[in-house]
């Protein structure tokens, strides 16, 4: 359960309930000096042991402490705590779109970028609420939808360990591919276009097709934000074979700036990975931020819930150390 301390109430009057229990505490505690006094004041201090014995006096506060904590959190119940909570996108579209081209066989993020793209894009499925619909695009010098939106996650994990690499980097097609995917998606009961999102992944700059910023008109019409991760280093090469046989180095660093401009003309979110971990933390994040919404939910029954236990386990102590219950 979240702090208190981030919780709303519907009827936060209803606290001042909590000046009594304070009250109590005091009371509890002048009592306690009391019986101290009383007992030093009237007893014969040698037969004190006989007729006050030492008995477990922590177990008898800690009985009561528990106690008067459970009467606290009725009187917050009583107030109708609020908190935020994480709820899953049953109705939501989310379309993964992987850049399959030649440049991710670079060895720059080990054991090559399409590899350590692979385990990360599969975790990230397997995180995905299980009635969100998600597709699956891979593109290269063209743009494929590998598996259209569906809530099939094993179909989405095997398009993604099957992908191979190819000639050409066309960002601007992979999300004009996507938005038709999307506008294909049945809408809602009440006619609406379900809410949807893509998240783009790609280490190198458009080389064919639609320019990456002509994409972000379309997009954003459609009221679909891009979510873009930049993956790669600096230093990201790989080895190209020219006429003549010879193996030549060709750097392929990210077009970072390309990416960001895109997710933010959608309203998208932009994101660099410069390792597999790195990627599974994007991931991670992108997985609540398409997959659940944050809702303020009514949490009294959860408060309810646990006073009751605190005073079960009470009367529990009691009955064990005191053959009583209170």
């Amino acid at each position: 359960m979240t702090a208190a301390l981030s919780w709303s109430f519907l009827a936060p009057h209803r606290l001042w309930w909590l000046v009594g229990i304070a009250a109590l505490v005091v009371l509890y505690v002048a009592v306690q000096f009391r019986r101290s006094k009383y007992a030093v004041r009237f007893a014969n201090l040698s037969l004190l042991d006989k007729v006050a014995p030492h008995r477990p006096g922590w177990r008898r506060h800690a009985v009561a402490a528990v106690q008067l904590a459970a009467l606290a959190g009725l009187v917050v119940a009583y107030a109708q705590p609020m908190d935020t909570e994480r709820v899953p996108k049953d109705r939501a579209t989310v379309i993964l779109a992987i850049d399959t081209s030649l440049s991710m066989q670079a060895t720059d993020v080990a054991p090559t970028r399409i590899d350590s793209a692979k385990r990360a894009a599969v975790k990230f499925v397997k995180s995905l609420p299980p009635r969100l619909q998600l597709g699956v695009l891979s593109f290269s010098g063209t743009a494929s939808v590998l598996v259209p939106p569906s809530t099939d996650r094993e179909a989405a994990i095997r398009a993604i360990r099957g992908m191979k690499l190819d000639q050409g980097t066309a960002i601007g097609d992979a999300v004009m591919a996507s938005l038709r995917t999307i506008e294909a998606v049945p809408k809602t009961a009440d006619g609406r276009a379900a809410p949807a999102a893509i998240v783009l992944l790609s280490d190198g700059a458009t080389t064919v097709g639609m320019k990456t910023e002509r994409a972000v008109e379309p997009a954003e019409a459609a009221h679909v934000p891009v979510f873009t991760i930049a993956y790669g280093t600096p230093s990201g090469y790989v080895e190209i074979r020219d006429s003549e046989g010879m193996l030549h180095r060709q750097s392929v660093p990210v077009d970072e700036a390309a990416l960001a401009n895109l997710a933010q003309g959608t309203g998208g979110r932009a994101f660099t990975a410069a390792s597999e971990s790195d990627l599974s933390a994007v991931y991670s994040k992108l997985s609540d931020s398409v997959g659940y919404d944050v809702e303020q939910r009514e949490i009294t029954y959860k408060v309810l819930a646990a006073c009751l236990a605190a005073l079960v386990a009470a009367g529990i102590a009691s009955a064990l150390w005191f053959q009583r219950i209170p």
